[in-house]
């Protein structure tokens, strides 16, 4: 028979770059790369949910790692925030009405940090003259006339007090500060032998006298504290006149400048009654005594109120802010309060109030990785609430968690006016998706990220001028045109598809570094296609330990696979396995046995729990097609068992069911298989061969074994024709293919597959359900008539054989 029809010609096994497409000496020659490639979906997406304004139109940015979202997210957002304006500074202050609740300000850009300086240079300047002008002669003259006054209108009134006190027979004495009266007797001091020798008529006058003059004193005492309480209020105005007159000027240059901004000019007012309310603070020196720190200290905490914390200073921006917070912590995001040890307590005030990222992208853009977020408690659902009321009020995360010190400040909330751009894998999309009611109404808009794009002439100058770029940026050696070309196959290969170019930019870029460093090493002016060469091998080198071992324990005959001669019921199967980021294929042994019952088919990986449901499927597939090839005029009675031997992991996945099925085959007509020959591919009830992943390690894992065995012309593989357009094979494969040392096949359907392996005509049925003798079909359903004729007889051997 003729199986050349199914043969792949080495020209088609890869899609080679030619270098001449590259009109160009070097990546130096060209401009870079304009913005990313390969993601106008996603770009539109992203551009479409810029433009709606709204909290319910943020953005999922839902791709691959290395697909460019990052990169997109910075180019579009920096773009669509050049057309908006900078958003306002916000600032909190001291509330003099309500110290426990810091006031608000919001300011246009620049404003915040502008006002800080100029009052931060007011209230420095304005100490400086307040203190002069209290050490100036005016102010001593109005001081010692006020005291001068409060002196005489002492003395005289003490005076007043003696004669009245000497109308009565008494004299007044002060004695730090206590008055007492002394009775009198002819202008001298009553003795004591005196009042003793009055009659109780006489000392009986005496003492109500002396209550008379009592009275007197108590009235003069109150007198005199109403003076003293005058003067301590003339003096409380006269500091007070004194502040007023140096601090009105300065005031009114600040006055002048904010008269625009209403709250500015509330909070200005409010710093003006407080300076003249607390001149006691304000003229505090320090004097030398035990209470010295403590007064210090309490005039530097006074000043802190007349402090503008500027909580965002948007002063630098050109445009609407775009924050990439790469560190959401729930107080890097969301802001923090902090404290600060004062006489064993913590304490805090406004000025210790700090702003998070979605403060700062106020009005803009702010970009967080949704893993990030989910991972770090109270964060998601505190970024929502910020998205729904496009306001939040900063706070310790312990102290929601009531774990903390009470904070004892209450504040107004802070704007959070942000479109907020999510970046991650799509299985993280799905899941908040189908589990948070909440998500679907604030991200409406999903941008997808393909991890392939078109291999046509722009992409592929695309990928040039996107090496360039990444030379330029990193200061790598540019690239020769052939260099750019292995680059280019590299690309498909990552796509596992001639007509497709990877966009996972992340592991093209490794590859782009090591080429620079192997032609560093090589001193080299710049990257030829040796030095991607080398990378490439390198790379696959490192990380190809386990591939290495599997190999040599093929070769050592510790894992069974045979690379030659023909079995029955056996056949070498193609798997891949993924170790990191690398991933490589080698061949596993499947064997068939089949057998009359009535059990049907056993899988014994299914049996004691190893297969995975996909490869489960697979086995009752095959149930299907046998039931539909051999039993549309008879019962299906047979039983079978399959295995991977010596496979101790899980086995996932049908694209062996092919293989499984070619096995079955053999086993029931009796054939035996090439062995030399390994078969990937999945396949449905009608029998047609479907494409499966991994198709280039497949190939190349099985062609190594055949190749350290000695290629003889005999071995190959076969492979679903779905499949041919995802060949990017090694240049060592296609070589082999084209000296006919190796074979590879491309089938559509079983039948072709089984005259491949067998070297028999597979059979097609005529009219009457007959296949034409000594086929395939024919042994099988010929010995699958004879079990049940034999089952039927309850087992007795009758005369009716299979014809070989």
């Amino acid at each position: 028979m003729n199986y050349n029809r199914f043969l792949i010609s080495h020209n088609r096994l890869s899609m080679n770059c030619r270098p001449s497409v590259f009109k160009f000496a070097s990546t130096a020659d060209i401009d870079n790369l304009p913005g990313i490639i390969g993601q106008e979906r996603a770009l539109r997406s992203v551009n479409f949910g810029l433009s709606v304004d709204s909290n319910a139109y943020n953005l999922f940015l839902s791709g691959y790692s290395g697909t460019g979202k990052k990169s997109l997210a910075k180019s579009a957002l920096y773009e669509k925030a050049r057309e908006k304006p900078v958003p306002s500074d916000c600032c909190y202050v001291f509330n003099f009405e309500e110290p426990e609740c810091p006031a608000l300000l919001t300011l246009p850009a620049g404003k915040g940090k502008e006002l800080q300086k100029d009052l931060k240079l007011c209230v420095e300047k304005m100490l400086v003259r307040v203190l002069k002008a209290f050490e100036e002669d005016k102010y001593d003259e109005k001081k010692s006339r006020l005291l001068n006054k409060f002196s005489q209108q002492s003395s005289l009134m003490f005076l007043e007090l003696e004669n009245k006190a000497r109308e009565q027979g008494f004299t007044v004495t002060n004695s730090n500060g206590a008055i007492s009266t002394i009775p009198l007797q002819e202008g001298e001091v009553l003795s004591q032998e005196s009042y003793m020798n009055m009659s109780d008529a006489e000392r009986h006058k005496l003492r109500e006298r002396g209550l008379d003059i009592q009275e007197i004193i108590n009235k003069t005492l109150r007198h005199h504290e109403e003076m003293e309480r005058v003067l301590q209020l003339n003096m409380k105005n006269l500091e007070q006149e004194t502040i007023r007159e140096v601090i009105v000027p300065f005031f009114a240059k600040l006055f002048e400048k904010y008269r625009n901004y209403e709250q500015v000019v509330y909070y200005l007012e409010g710093i003006h009654r407080d300076l003249l309310s607390n001149a006691d603070l304000l003229l505090s020196q320090g004097e030398k005594a035990p209470m010295n720190m403590f007064v210090g200290y309490s005039r530097r905490h006074f000043l802190r109120r007349y402090h503008v914390n500027v909580l965002v200073d948007n002063s630098k921006l050109t445009h609407a802010p775009v924050i990439f917070e790469d560190n959401p912590t729930y107080s890097n995001l969301f802001g923090h309060i902090e404290y600060e040890g004062e006489f064993g307590i913590l304490a805090t005030d406004f000025s210790k109030i700090k702003a998070g990222s979605i403060h700062r992208a106020n009005g803009g853009y702010l970009v967080l990785n949704v893993l990030d977020a989910l991972k770090i408690p109270y964060v998601w659902d505190t970024l929502k609430r910020a998205l729904k009321n496009k306001q939040l009020t900063i706070d310790n995360l312990s102290n929601l968690l009531s774990i903390g010190s009470s904070n004892a400040l209450q504040l107004s909330p802070a704007p959070t006016d942000t479109k907020v751009v999510l970046i991650g894998e799509p299985v993280y999309y799905y899941l908040l998706y189908e589990n948070d009611e909440e998500f679907s109404k604030l991200f409406r808009l999903r941008a997808d990220f393909d991890l392939v794009m078109d291999r046509n002439q722009k992409n592929i100058k695309a990928y040039a001028h996107l090496i360039s770029s990444q030379c330029r940026q990193n200061k790598w050696l540019h690239f020769t045109p052939e260099a750019v070309a292995a680059i280019v196959d590299y690309g498909s290969r990552l796509a596992d598809d001639q007509g497709k170019l990877s966009t996972q930019f992340n592991k093209i870029g490794e590859i782009l570094q090591e080429a620079h460093s192997w032609a560093e090493a090589d001193n080299s002016p710049l990257v030829g296609g040796e030095h991607v060469g080398r990378a490439l091998s390198e790379n696959r080198y490192r990380a190809s330990l386990y591939n290495e071992k599997v190999a040599a324990a093929i070769l050592e005959e510790k894992l069974i696979i045979n690379t030659e001669g023909f079995k029955v019921g056996e056949i070498n199967g193609l798997a891949v396995y993924q170790t990191g980021s690398y991933s490589f294929g080698k061949p596993v042994r499947i064997t068939a046995k089949t057998f009359m019952g009535e059990k049907g088919l056993v899988n014994i990986e299914r049996e004691i729990q190893l297969s995975g449901r996909i490869h489960s499927k697979g086995i009752l597939t095959l149930s299907g097609y046998l039931g539909f090839k051999y039993a549309q005029h008879k019962p299906l009675a047979l039983s079978a068992s399959l295995t991977f031997e010596q496979s101790y992991g899980g086995i996932e996945g049908d694209s062996a069911s092919s293989a499984e099925l070619y096995a079955l085959l053999s086993s029931l007509a009796d054939i035996p298989i090439r062995q030399g020959i390994a078969v990937t591919g999945s396949v449905n009830q009608n029998g047609e061969i479907q494409a499966v992943g991994g198709i280039n390690e497949k190939i190349e894992g099985f062609f190594s074994i055949c190749k350290e065995r000695g290629l003889d012309g005999s071995q190959g593989v076969i492979i679903p024709q779905s499949n041919t357009d995802n060949l990017m094979l090694d240049g060592e494969v296609a070589l082999a293919v084209k000296q006919k040392k190796f074979f590879i096949w491309a089938v559509k359907y079983i039948d072709e597959g089984i005259e491949i392996l067998t070297g028999t005509e597979a059979g097609e049925a005529d009219e009457k359900g007959r296949y034409p003798r000594g086929s395939v079909h024919y042994r099988v359903n010929r010995r699958l008539e004879e079990w049940n004729l034999l089952r039927r007889n309850n087992g007795k051997s009758t005369s009716r054989t299979i014809r070989r």
